[in-house]
């Protein structure tokens, strides 16, 4: 297998308009390589600057989840570090787990932030939303967002062999005279999501949510919801 390296975007796209197969860490597809064979040709987007961008508002798609820091908001930072062992961590890449996974552990996190992505295909850069990232695959060169006021991520524990085991993620904005609440949910393989504008009390919140997004959530998983959205508006309430 040839690696190749570019430097820049316009490289990037060549390579893949010559057949290169894009590749971060490779942590998800090693196995099966070794298993059906390797590819003749690979990308990888570490040499490219506009992939690497880290900030308060935005991460590049070929950044390793261990350098997702404090400069990030809590709840992406808390995803990326409940991927996996620390080897997997100082391995995997934002674009391998979003767009080469079934799991993509940071989806529910990017889906509170409401980040749009930048990707590269054939035709060239472009910006799309998380629901054409993960249905199309292109290649993720950046995120981006607005940053929450205040934000929370909790991922149970799983059991090995199991399905996956339930996330659930949320962020709060200022948004003009209130508050905005976007909380995401991965149950089983599925990510559902939902918001609340005006935020002015815990309980209306909670109601607005389950009525119109978890209606379907097992009580369970919605006792986790509702302990993560009551700490997080947590002395806000106007009650």
């Amino acid at each position: 297998m040839l690696l190749r390296l570019p430097t820049s975007v316009s490289e990037a796209q060549e390579c893949l308009s010559e057949g290169a197969v894009p590749i971060g860490g490779a942590t998800l597809v090693w196995a099966t390589w070794q298993r059906d064979g390797f590819p003749e040709l690979a990308v990888s987007l570490r040499e490219v600057p506009e992939a690497n961008v880290l900030g308060r508002e935005t991460v590049g798609g070929a950044v390793v989840l261990h350098r997702m820091d404090d400069r990030m908001p809590d709840v992406l930072r808390r995803a990326a570090a409940a991927v996996g062992t620390g080897a997997v961590r100082r391995t995997a890449t934002v674009g391998g787990n979003l767009v080469g996974s079934t799991l993509r552990c940071l989806l529910p996190a990017a889906t509170v932030l409401d980040a749009r992505a930048t990707v590269l295909d054939s035709d060239g850069v472009h910006e799309t939303d998380l629901a054409e990232l993960v249905t199309k695959r292109p290649v993720l060169l950046s995120l981006r967002w607005r940053e929450p006021i205040a934000s929370a991520y909790r991922k149970l524990a799983g059991e090995a062999g199991g399905p996956p085991p339930l996330v659930v993620a949320s962020a709060l904005y200022l948004d003009g005279g209130g508050d905005l609440l976007r909380v995401a949910v991965r149950d089983g393989y599925d990510v559902l999501s939902g918001s609340v504008p005006g935020v002015t009390d815990t309980e209306e919140a909670l109601h607005t949510l389950r009525a119109a997004a978890f209606g379907d959530l097992p009580t369970a998983a919605w006792d986790v919801v509702r302990s993560q959205v009551a700490g997080l508006l947590g002395g806000r309430d106007t009650d």
